[in-house]
């Protein structure tokens, strides 16, 4: 089910969300979230990840989705409405980042929850998490470059803050004016 996606002011944003016990990852009711946090993304054809409390759930989900791996969208070249067979939606349960590189670079960035506005974030441009999948499976994902400014942005929304918390430059815009 396509959710409403919570907007700044909302306090379920500023909340830090509650970890989920390893157990209860494959019950109806986290499946649910999971299941209405892909739709939800895939209704908006900019959004690129959605974290749990972005859907009003303060649990520590997000998922990112797969067309981040199409050449064309990577290319910078065309926004990707969909994903493909080849690049499924990536679910990380209880997010931990491991590792975050000390290089850092200033990047364009906006938020699904923080509607229409777009700044600028220093972020390290690789990161380590650790996670579990949809299955209860831990895993270790590395990163470098959009993935890994993925990670920290969604990583931030699971303790409570947005992008506008650490932004510079901040305009009022649509994506197509933000992109690469």
């Amino acid at each position: 089910m396509i959710r409403t996606i919570v907007q700044n002011g909302e306090k379920v944003l500023r909340d830090i969300a509650r970890e989920i016990p390893v157990a209860e990852i494959a019950t109806p009711k986290i499946q649910k979230i999971i299941k209405d946090m892909k739709a939800s993304l895939d209704s908006q054809s900019d959004g690129v990840a959605i974290a749990a409390p972005q859907i009003g759930e303060s649990v520590r989900i997000f998922v990112v989705s797969g067309k981040i791996f199409d050449e064309d969208f990577k290319d910078g070249k065309k926004m990707i409405e969909k994903k493909t067979k080849e690049n499924p939606d990536m679910i990380f349960v209880n997010p931990v980042i491991e590792k975050l590189s000390k290089r850092k670079k200033w990047m364009a960035e906006g938020c699904l929850s923080v509607r229409w506005l777009y700044g600028e974030v220093e972020r390290s441009t690789n990161a380590t998490v650790s996670a579990y999948d949809e299955h209860g499976k831990k895993f270790k994902k590395g990163a470098g470059g959009l993935l890994a400014h993925i990670f920290q942005h969604e990583t931030d929304h699971l303790n409570g803050t947005l992008f506008i918390d650490k932004a510079r430059n901040i305009e009022e815009g649509r994506p197509e004016e933000h992109s690469k």
